[in-house]
């Protein structure tokens, strides 16, 4: 006789695929318009049109504010809402989609801090590749991750010739994960602890 989960965690690995990666290229085409990093990228080009055929009706309903695009923002809430909904229905619990909202913003900010930490691990793998030589991603890398970096950059003293900053962004990120999100997941009454 098979296990209940046996079904379950395929279809929960499923949801979370499909509906983390459409959030993560929202969040990313926000945040691409919040460096404003190069429009016309091959990278850039290949966000905007995943995100475009949903993000132009909510456009029309949703201005952007201060020249943040809301929309996406919003979107990206939407889905990871969605998600949450489609796992907790799955794995059985009682829920209703108010307490996904909810959930789901600690679940968004968790988010965003993996795309800074990732793009800043990705940019230091680059270096060591290929450093100094163009590529498309390594260009995005850098419009995303160098507003987090110049700070650090002031801060730390190169040593020898190499750039310690991306440790202690990255470092500061992590920090920043542990110590925000435990107590937002506990104020919304997140089951995903």
């Amino acid at each position: 006789m098979m296990d209940s989960t046996y079904f379950t965690n395929p279809l929960v690995f499923l949801v979370h695929l499909i509906f983390g990666v459409y959030a993560t290229i929202v969040l990313l085409r926000f945040l691409l318009q919040l460096m404003r990093a190069d429009f016309f990228n091959p990278i850039s080009q290949f966000v905007v049109k995943l995100t475009t055929p949903v993000l132009n009706p909510l456009h029309r309903i949703i201005p952007g504010v201060a020249g943040l695009d809301i929309a996406s923002l919003t979107l990206a809430w939407l889905v990871k809402s969605v998600e949450l909904l489609l796992i907790m229905l799955i794995i059985g619990i009682d829920t209703n989609l108010l307490a996904a909202f909810s959930w789901a913003v600690p679940e968004l900010i968790a988010l965003l801090i993996n795309i800074f930490f990732f793009a800043i691990l990705l940019q230091v793998i680059l270096s060591w590749i290929n450093p100094g030589g163009y590529n498309p991603a390594a260009s995005l890398l850098h419009s995303l991750t160098e507003p987090l970096l110049r700070p650090a950059r002031r801060v730390l003293p190169e040593l020898g010739g190499i750039d310690i900053s991306p440790m202690l962004v990255m470092a500061g990120l992590w920090l920043l994960q542990m110590l925000l999100i435990p107590p937002m997941q506990v104020l919304f009454a997140s089951p995903f602890r």
